[in-house]
């Protein structure tokens, strides 16, 4: 099973940044959105990432990501049903790209926010998902992770 997961998920990661794969659900949102001070403010930053149970800052968009790494991590969430998250387009906003580098000590974008805590990018991420630690810390959230529900039909079977 975990063999073929992880076929699975490289092959993902690998299909690259399909303008289908958007979902309804993610909410975009440019430079401007929430929180009080500049973009680049502890303050903005800190209302971003605590507004939603998931909060990704990477380079592009959901349904358009511009590095291999921000497609990895959208693509990630994609495969684990994560359907309702807020992003945050860096690319858009050289005071964001900089303030959430600074906010988090991380140097790289993507980064990656659960319930307010800072998790890591796309190394983590990746990490996590082949770890199995992503689906606890999802059910932490209240959301169910898709790959829960593949693994019971292949136990079954």
């Amino acid at each position: 099973m975990s063999g073929s997961l992880g076929r699975a998920a490289a092959a993902l990661l690998r299909w690259g940044r399909g303008g289908g794969l958007w979902s309804p659900g993610v909410r975009t949102a440019g430079s401007g959105a929430g929180g009080g001070g500049g973009s680049g403010s502890t303050e903005h930053l800190d209302a971003l990432v605590k507004k939603d149970k998931v909060v990704v800052f990477l380079k592009g968009t959901p349904e358009q990501p511009q590095c291999g790494f921000s497609n990895a991590v959208v693509q990630i969430l994609r495969l684990h049903g994560v359907r309702d998250y807020a992003a945050y387009n860096v690319l858009d906003d050289p005071d964001l790209r900089q303030g959430i580098k600074d906010y988090s000590n991380w140097p790289t974008i993507p980064q990656v926010y659960l319930n307010g805590e800072f998790v890591g990018g796309c190394d983590i991420l990746l990490q996590m998902h082949q770890n199995g630690d992503l689906v606890e810390e999802l059910k932490k959230l209240g959301v169910r992770s898709a790959l829960l529900g593949e693994d019971k039909d292949q136990d079954s079977k």
